[in-house]
């Protein structure tokens, strides 16, 4: 693995070249896609980007990839009710993945993996991909956690929220006390269940008027244990998902 942000451009492309037949390298791109959003108030709001940042060193490691710096800001209008939360719009969140995409294409690099940390960027993620891909860019994917639900119906002591929100909750305070327990305020728990109209996730809607602390659901019961088994089946099962990307990628290059 190399971490672009702390490396020279030279290592970099000796570390891409790998890839293509060189000494080491995989000659795959990883980039952590995070969001500037409201976690609570015992939790910070880089929540999303720590968490796909962990993600992606993971596999970085694991495929001896390029890790590039992650990206602090997503599409989160859902959580902009709350002070510090700054979003993107999706049609940004789109261009920056593809901009980057043609940038990673033209420094060599074989393949481009995008590790999402949040709910809002999914649409415009995928949008990116399907343009990298379309055109013949770079071959380009984009992981929502895969694994993550499974790990978490098996952990999960508290009730959730509503199906499928895991928000400021005993997931994400777990996973955060795995990752950077410092930034975790134990003292400021509060649970959340808010009442919900029954068209809740089918349409979009602002959280703000559910929730004033921004907790959805009880954090008391997060352990650092649980958050490193989320992540370790996380990135577990990303390598599965991987493992058919990267064989279709070699496959092509061979053919072309």
């Amino acid at each position: 693995m190399i971490e672009a942000v702390n490396a020279a451009w030279t290592d970099v492309a000796a570390h891409i070249a790998g890839g293509s037949g060189g000494s080491g390298g995989s000659g795959l791109a990883i980039l952590p896609f995070g969001a500037l959003e409201q976690h609570g108030p015992h939790l910070p709001l880089g929540t999303d980007t720590v968490t796909a940042a962990e993600v992606a060193r993971r596999l970085a490691q694991r495929l001896d990839a390029v890790l590039l710096p992650p990206l602090h800001y997503g599409e989160t209008w859902n959580n902009a009710g709350y002070p510090g939360t700054l979003s993107l719009s999706p049609a940004t969140v789109t261009a920056i993945a593809v901009d980057l995409g043609r940038s990673l294409a033209a420094s060599g690099a074989r393949a481009f993996v995008v590790v999402n940390g949040d709910w809002g960027n999914r649409m415009p993620l995928h949008a990116a991909m399907r343009t990298l891909n379309a055109e013949g860019v770079i071959a380009a994917i984009t992981l929502d956690y895969p694994g993550m639900d499974a790990a978490i119906d098996e952990l999960r002591e508290s009730a959730a929220a509503a199906p499928g929100l895991n928000h400021a909750d005993e997931i994400e305070t777990s996973i955060m006390l795995a990752i950077a327990p410092e930034h975790v305020r134990p003292e400021r728990y509060v649970a959340e269940y808010p009442t919900f109209p029954s068209d809740f996730g089918t349409r979009p809607m602002q959280l703000h008027p559910f929730s004033p602390s921004g907790v959805f659901g009880d954090p008391s019961t997060a352990t650092a244990a649980k958050g490193e088994a989320i992540l370790a089946a996380t990135v577990e099962a990303s390598l599965r998902v991987l493992a058919d990307f990267i064989a279709g990628v070699a496959q092509t290059r061979k053919h072309s």
